[in-house]
């Protein structure tokens, strides 16, 4: 991923009002980031546990999603990232929702999924060994691919327009 500056990065959200992204906080390290080492960005804002944001270059184009964390708890023993798919503790995966962009997201149109509650699926997937027994168990670097690909696709349907 390329580097950022701030404006770029808080002109970058596509389902954020102009006010949001002003008051949106920035990840507590974003000015020692190494970019050459990301296939995205995403972090939980400090301020709101409630919310959270991607950061991805989709189509050649640096673009930002802000997330609602659902409220409720998990009362699975497990759950499932559908970003970097791993199997993690229950409370550790959160029903992430993002606002679609343009007039489906002013309509009220939104998408969701089951994402890491810590939004660190960049960092599992290059872990050395799975965090679970029953992990699907490809090589690292199909999963760094695969997570970057499912993130991909996750923005692509908050741009997409409403059918």
């Amino acid at each position: 991923m390329r580097a950022l500056t701030e404006a770029e990065l808080r002109g970058s959200f596509v389902n954020a009002e102009k006010t949001d992204a002003s008051v949106i906080a920035l990840p507590h390290d974003f000015l020692l980031t190494e970019w050459d080492h990301l296939d995205f960005l995403a972090w939980r804002d400090p301020r709101s546990r409630s919310r959270g944001y991607i950061v991805a270059e989709v189509g050649g184009e640096v673009t930002g999603v802000v997330l609602r964390a659902s409220e409720g708890s998990s009362h699975a023993r497990s759950a499932f990232c559908n970003i970097c798919r791993t199997m993690q503790p229950g409370n550790q995966v959160t029903l992430f929702t993002a606002r679609k962009a343009g007039s489906a997201g002013e309509h009220g149109d939104s998408v969701g999924t089951y994402i890491c509650a810590d939004l660190s699926c960049h960092e599992n997937v290059r872990l050395a060994m799975p965090l679970a027994p029953n992990e699907y168990r490809g090589s690292v670097d199909m999963k760094i691919d695969g997570t970057a690909r499912r993130t991909h696709e996750f923005v692509e349907r908050v741009l997409a327009k409403a059918a």
